[in-house]
């Protein structure tokens, strides 16, 4: 099938499992009502978030540099956040693509092999999703008599039955599996040499080898001090961000700092939804997490959109910025060559 075609079923694939879920959410509420909420929250505490978000970013992007420096790479940091930004910009296209988006982008404006890029952006994403997973202990463990029962039926719960309805196959599926896999290790064995000299083969393992350089750069970091600094700054940030916005409708000003990490935690499970940017996903729990606090569906996806489009419209803002200031650096580098 032409590659073309395929990314565009996969587009319309993900916007329309994105415009499901917003129904979902969004559905038997009074749109006059939710537009009524909007208008008269207080935005201040909105564009207060909103700086938090640019310095979150900006040290996000100090933080991947760090990570590329161990592999001889000194990139500008404004060319690494530009990266960033544009690998955020693509996410609201295709889910996840935004980090080979921005390995890309850097490994053609700075000559940095795209494998170790994508070897760091792992180390990355390794390093806070151990973070996420620490916060959400932490509100488990704080608030375990609201947020355990809610954790455990939105996330656990369901977790487990995807996992139940995958293994739970007869015997013979299970032979037929075991057969397979048996069969597959026995063709690689026999035939290794064979394989070896196939293209394919030979690449992906040479993107291996470019993933495991990069990978291997936190165990060369010189400013290990430095990168943990930025996490820590970045996660601050995350939680300022996220708590600030609850000052900005009447309905969540009463939320305790506690509650702001709750929010984030769940915020933060909404948006890793295979969905463009996060959207419907990100809505539906946040706005069933805040029902916890008898705050109605509708305050809710108030304080959800309001979160959720004030950081889509930053990020659409800083993307496009990004990626006209990469075009243009691109066509001063040709003009240079040449």
């Amino acid at each position: 099938m032409n590659s073309k075609i395929l990314k565009s079923i996969n587009f319309f694939v993900f916007l329309a499992l994105g415009i499901l879920l917003l129904y979902f959410a969004f559905r038997e509420i009074d749109f006059n009502h939710l537009l009524e909420g909007l208008k008269n929250a207080n935005y201040f505490w909105v564009f207060l978030s909103l700086i938090f978000a640019v310095i979150s970013y900006i040290s996000r992007a100090i933080r991947w540099k760090l990570l590329i420096e161990p592999l001889n790479y000194t990139p500008k940091v404004r060319n690494v956040f530009y990266a960033l930004m544009f690998g955020y910009f693509a996410n609201f296209a295709f889910p996840r693509i935004g980090e080979i988006t921005r390995c890309g982008s850097l490994a053609k404006s700075d000559k940095i092999p795209m494998d170790s890029l994508i070897g760091t952006v792992i180390i990355e994403r390794a390093i806070d999703l151990i973070v996420l997973l620490t916060l959400l202990f932490v509100v488990f463990v704080a608030k375990i008599e609201v947020f355990g029962n809610f954790i455990k039926e939105t996330v656990f719960i369901p977790l487990y039955q995807k996992i139940i309805s995958v293994i739970d196959f007869s015997p013979f599926y299970w032979i037929l599996i075991v057969a397979l896999f048996v069969g597959l290790i026995g063709s690689l064995y026999f035939f290794r040499k064979k394989f070896k000299r196939v293209k394919l083969v030979l690449k992906f393992r040479r993107i291996l080898r470019g993933v495991s350089s990069g990978i291997k750069t936190v165990t060369r970091m010189k400013s290990r001090s430095a990168f943990l600094f930025h996490t820590l700054v970045i996660w601050v940030c995350y939680f300022l961000m996220t708590y600030i916005v609850v000052f900005a409708i009447p309905a969540t000003s009463n939320l305790s700092p506690i509650d702001g990490l709750f929010l984030l935690v769940i915020g933060g499970l909404g948006m890793t939804a295979p969905v463009q940017g996060g959207i419907g996903a990100f809505h539906w729990i946040v706005s069933s997490a805040l029902s916890l606090y008898e705050i109605s569906k509708l305050e809710g996806l108030t304080f959800a959109t309001i979160q959720h489009e004030s950081q889509a419209l930053l990020v659409i803002l800083l993307g496009t910025f990004s990626v006209l200031m990469l075009f243009i650096n691109s066509r001063r580098r040709r003009k240079n060559n040449i």
